[in-house]
C-alpha cells in the first residue's frame, strides 16, 4: 500500500521533517475502510456533527447543481478549483440536474437556527447537498465540505492512485459571534496586495469574516490620500534594516530610503472587492493620536513638536522608553497635536477617503500607547486644558478621541479604538477593542459599549510561540494551548455587547510573509474555534488530533506554519543543594523526549527523558528531540546550559 509521502513526493523536498513524518504515516490508498476509520478534523468544530454509515465517493463527472445567485459564485469557484486541481475529474455548473453529485441550496424560508451565515451539510453516499439562508453560508459550508475530503485534496497538481471518499455526515453548524477577526499589521513591514490575498484566502478557510487593516504607524503611512501626497512619498518609506526590529542603529543621512511601499485607492477598491467576494469585511485602521511618525515625517505641522521637522519614518532604531511601563516615554514625539486645528482637518480629508473606499460600518483610529512627556510640557496643550477644564493628559486624549469620534460619525461610520481610549472618558457610542487582558472589555460592556475581545494573553499572534531559544525575540509567550484558552465571552461580561473576537498579529519582527504564515497557524485554528464553536465543543485533546491533520493540509496548501506543539517547555530550578534541574515538559500526550549533553544530535537511541535532569560539570549544550513512536516529529533543539543556568537565577 503506497504511503501519502510517496504520493506527494514533489512537496517532501520542501517539507520539515515533522511533517514529513506525519505524511508518510497517513495512507490514502484504495482500501475501502481507509474513509470510515479516518478521523474527521473540521476546524472550527461544528456545532453538531453526526457520522453515518457509509462513504460518498466522488465520480469522474461532477456536477455541481445551484440557483443562479450572484453570491454563490465564488463558493462554485472554490469548490471547482479544488477539485479539479487534485483530482483531475470533469466539475461542471448545472441550474437542473436529475441527479447532480453536489447541490447548493438557498433556503426560500429562512432557518431561523442557521441565522446568516450558517449552514447544514449531508454527505450521502449518492449525494452531497449544502442548504443555507445566505450565500455566506454556503460559502462556510463549502470550507467544511473541503476539510471531509482526503488531505491530498489541497495537492496544488494532480494526485494520482486516490480512492476520492469522504465520510457520510449531517452537520449543523453556525457562528458563535459575528465579528471574527484577525488583524494584519502592514505598516511596520509592507506586504504586497498578492500577499493580503493570501492573507484573507487563509484565513476563509477556518470561517475568519472580518480583517482587521493596520495601515499606518511610526514605521509608514500605507494608503494613499488625495490631496497629502507626502503620506506615500514620504511617509510609506524608510531604510531597510535586518535583525532585531527595536534594536537597529539609528540610519543616516545617506542611507537610501527606498524599503517600504503603500496601496492606491485602486488598490484598496481591489482588496474590499477580494475580501468581499470571500464573505469578509475589511475595517482599516489608521492609528491616532499616538503611532503617527510617520505623518508627522510627512507634514511635521500635525506635531506639537517644533523639531518634529527633523523627524524621519521609523526604521527599527528605538524610539520609545518602556522601563517604567504604560504609556511610555517618547524619545522623540510621535504623537498628533491634540491642540491644533490643522490635525482635526487632516483627520477629516483623511477619513473622509478612508470612509469612501471602505464599506465596513467602523474605521478603527488607533488610541493606543501614546506618551505623555511631551504633551505635558507643551504650551499649546496647557492653553487647550486651561480652555476645555481638562485636568489630565487622559482627559487631553479623550478629548481628541471625541472629536476624532465626531469626523468619523460625520462620514456615516461608526468609531473604534483600543481599550486606552476608556482612560479619561470617552463617547457612549464609541465601540472599544479590548487587548489589554479581558477587564477593559467587560467593563465596557457593562457601560454598553460595543466590545470586540483581542487580549494579548489569549489572541496575539506575534508573541513567541515556542522556547525564545527558537524564536525571534519578542517580549512575551503565547503557547498553542494557552490561545485555546480563550473565551471571547467571559464571566462578568454584558453579553449583548460583545459583538466578536479577534487575534492580532503585529510585524515588528515579522519581515516576510512566510513568517507571517508562521506565526498565524496554528495558533489562528484555535482563535477560530474560540470565536465559531459552542464553548461546551472545546476538547484540547480533540483540537491538538484535528490540527495535526490540518498540518498535513497545510504542507501541501505550501502555507508554512509552527511546529511549536511538538517543542517541550523548558522549566530550570535548583535543588536544595543548588545544582541545576532542568524540566522537560510536552505540550501534547504521546511524545518522547530524548537528549544530550556530549554536543552530538540525539535521536530514539539516546537517553529517554523520564524526570528532571542535572546537566554534567562540564558540560555547555543540551539537545533535545521529540519522537512520536519511532518518528522524529519535533525540532532539534539546542540550549546552551548557560542559558538554564540564567534562567534559574
Amino acid at each position: 500500500m503506497k504511503k501519502l509521502f510517496l504520493l506527494l513526493s514533489y512537496c517532501i523536498l520542501t517539507a520539515n521533517t515533522y511533517a514529513q513524518n506525519l505524511v508518510g504515516e497517513t495512507e490514502i490508498g484504495d482500501t475501502e475502510n481507509a474513509v470510515s476509520t479516518a478521523q474527521i478534523a473540521i476546524i472550527p468544530e461544528p456545532v453538531s456533527l453526526m457520522k453515518k454509515a457509509g462513504q460518498f465517493t466522488l465520480p469522474e463527472n461532477v456536477s455541481i447543481q445551484t440557483s443562479k445567485n450572484e453570491g454563490l459564485k465564488q463558493s462554485i469557484a472554490f469548490l471547482s478549483e479544488r477539485i479539479k486541481t487534485a483530482t483531475g475529474k470533469f466539475v461542471s455548473t448545472v441550474s437542473t440536474a436529475n441527479h447532480p453529485t453536489i447541490k447548493l441550496i438557498l433556503n426560500t424560508q429562512s432557518d431561523a437556527q442557521l441565522g446568516t451565515e450558517g449552514y447544514k451539510l449531508n454527505v450521502n453516499p449518492n449525494q452531497i447537498i449544502i442548504t443555507a439562508n445566505q450565500p455566506a453560508g454556503i460559502f462556510w459550508g463549502v470550507q467544511s465540505l473541503i476539510q471531509l475530503f482526503p488531505v491530498a485534496i489541497e495537492s496544488k497538481e494532480l494526485v494520482e492512485n486516490v480512492k476520492w471518499k469522504l465520510p457520510c455526515v449531517d452537520i449543523v453548524d453556525y457562528p458563535k459571534l459575528g465579528w471574527r477577526g484577525l488583524m494584519f499589521d502592514v505598516a511596520r513591514h509592507f506586504f504586497t496586495k498578492d500577499e493580503v490575498k493570501q492573507f484573507i484566502d487563509n484565513m476563509v478557510r477556518y470561517k475568519f469574516n472580518l480583517l482587521h487593516f493596520h495601515l499606518t504607524d511610526d514605521e509608514g503611512w500605507r494608503i494613499e490620500i488625495k490631496g497629502l501626497p507626502k503620506l506615500t512619498e514620504v511617509g510609506a518609506w524608510s531604510v531597510k534594516k535586518t535583525g532585531t526590529f527595536g534594536d537597529f542603529i539609528p540610519p543616516t543621512a545617506d542611507e537610501p530610503r527606498n524599503y517600504g511601499g503603500f496601496y492606491t485607492q485602486e488598490d484598496i477598491k481591489e482588496l474590499v472587492q477580494y475580501a468581499q467576494d470571500r464573505f469578509v469585511n475589511i475595517m482599516p485602521e489608521i492609528d491616532v493620536p499616538g503611532h503617527s511618525l510617520a505623518a508627522i515625517a510627512s507634514y511635521p505641522e500635525l506635531s506639537c513638536t517644533p523639531e518634529a521637522v527633523n523627524y524621519k519614518v521609523r526604521s527599527g532604531e528605538k524610539i520609545m522608553d518602556w522601563s517604567r511601563g504604560a504609556p511610555p516615554l517618547a524619545l522623540v514625539d510621535n504623537t498628533l497635536c491634540p491642540a491644533n486645528e490643522k490635525v482635526y482637518v487632516f483627520l477629516d480629508s483623511v477619513i473622509t477617503q478612508v470612509a469612501k473606499l471602505f464599506p465596513f460600518e467602523y474605521i478603527h483610529m488607533g488610541g493606543d500607547e501614546a506618551p505623555h512627556n511631551f504633551w505635558e510640557k507643551n504650551d499649546q496643550v496647557k492653553a487647550l486644558m486651561q480652555r476645555e477644564g481638562l485636568k489630565t493628559i487622559p482627559q487631553v486624549q479623550a478629548y481628541f478621541e471625541k472629536r476624532v469620534e465626531q469626523i468619523v460619525v460625520s462620514k456615516g461610520k461608526k468609531f473604534m479604538g483600543w481599550d486606552e481610549i476608556l482612560e479619561g472618558g470617552v463617547s457612549p457610542t464609541a465601540s472599544v477593542m479590548s487587548w489589554r487582558g479581558l477587564k477593559y472589555g467587560i467593563e465596557a460592556s457593562k457601560d454598553k459599549h460595543n466590545v470586540v475581545m483581542s487580549p494579548t494573553e489569549f489572541a496575539y499572534l506575534d508573541y513567541m510561540q515556542a522556547d525564545v531559544i527558537t524564536e525571534p525575540k519578542v517580549y512575551a509567550s503565547l503557547r498553542l494551548n494557552k490561545a485555546y484558552q480563550f473565551n471571547p465571552i467571559p464571566a462578568g461580561a454584558d453579553l449583548k455587547y460583545i459583538i466578536g473576537g479577534q487575534a492580532n498579529l503585529w510585524t515588528e519582527q515579522i519581515f516576510n510573509f512566510r513568517q507571517v504564515q508562521y506565526m498565524v497557524w496554528p495558533r489562528a485554528f484555535a482563535i477560530s474555534e474560540a470565536i465559531w464553536s459552542p464553548i461546551e465543543k472545546k476538547n484540547w485533546t480533540s483540537f491538538v488530533d484535528r490540527t495535526e491533520e490540518h498540518f498535513k493540509r497545510l504542507d501541501l496548501a505550501e502555507v508554512k506554519y509552527s511546529p511549536a506543539i511538538y517543542d517541550p517547555v523548558f522549566t530550570v530550578k535548583r535543588s536544595a543543594d543548588k545544582q541545576l534541574m532542568i524540566e522537560l515538559t510536552p505540550e501534547i500526550d504521546g511524545l518522547d523526549i530524548y537528549y544530550s549533553f556530549d554536543n552530538s544530535m540525539p535521536d530514539r537511541f539516546y537517553p529517554k527523558y523520564t524526570t528532571a535532569i542535572t546537566p554534567p560539570k562540564d558540560a555547555t549544550m543540551l539537545r533535545v528531540i521529540t519522537y512520536k513512536g519511532k518518528q522524529a516529529i519535533g525540532r532539534m533543539i539546542s540550549m546552551p546550559v548557560a542559558d538554564l543556568q540564567k534562567r534559574a537565577r
